[in-house]
């Protein structure tokens, strides 16, 4: 009986250190606090106290920027919004990259892309911001990608969501819009009636 006091504690230990990681996931052993080895979708043991496994999400993910206001080059206060699609690269160095090299990189790219998106809308009027999206959706796509390389990041694609102006501009812009609509209505309203006008006096010439 006494080798069941040998074998059961071997038993729990050996349970203890079972880790498995998914398909979608890369692992990264450290011993004693210093990097061990990658570690790749299976089955892995590890020594449990001596041995640490972090897990690293390698399938596409998403941040959202968070709506902010900014001042744009004619003083007005837009209200700006994007989307970050990125992934970590499951190689070796790209996972300790995403580990070592950088603390939390999802929030660092939600401010990494806010402080771009400071930089370049605040150097455009509201208009020209609006007209220009895709400019600037390939500046901050371009500014991201430079950035993160060394967090082991690969940015797949940004999406600048909304660029709105403060709310007594847009009701200015929609009161403009509507009087041009109405002007333009008019205007048609105006033709047609004088279409008519002029169709009925070449029917009262042809009955002469």
């Amino acid at each position: 009986m006494n080798y069941l006091y040998i074998i059961i504690p071997l038993v729990i230990l050996f349970l203890w250190g079972i880790r498995i990681v998914r398909p979608t996931q890369r692992g990264l052993i450290e011993r004693l606090g210093k990097y061990r080895k990658l570690a790749s979708p299976g089955f892995h043991w590890i020594i449990p106290i001596i041995d640490r496994l972090f897990m690293v999400n390698v399938t596409e993910q998403m941040v959202d920027a968070e709506p902010q206001e900014i001042i744009t080059n004619d003083n007005l206060n837009a209200t700006v919004d994007a989307q970050v699609y990125f992934r970590v690269k499951s190689d070796e160095e790209s996972v300790k990259g995403s580990i070592y090299n950088v603390n939390n990189y999802r929030l660092q790219i939600v401010n990494l892309a806010r402080t771009t998106l400071r930089n370049i809308i605040g150097t455009l009027t509201l208009k020209s911001a609006n007209s220009e999206r895709g400019k600037i959706n390939s500046e901050l796509y371009k500014t991201l990608h430079i950035e993160t390389q060394t967090w082991g990041i690969e940015i797949v694609r940004t999406e600048l969501k909304q660029i709105d102006p403060p709310r007594d501009v847009q009701e200015t812009m929609n009161k403009v819009v509507k009087a041009e609509n109405e002007k333009i209505a008019a205007i048609d309203s105006a033709t047609a009636a004088e279409t008519v006008a002029d169709g009925i006096k070449r029917g009262a010439r042809l009955k002469k």
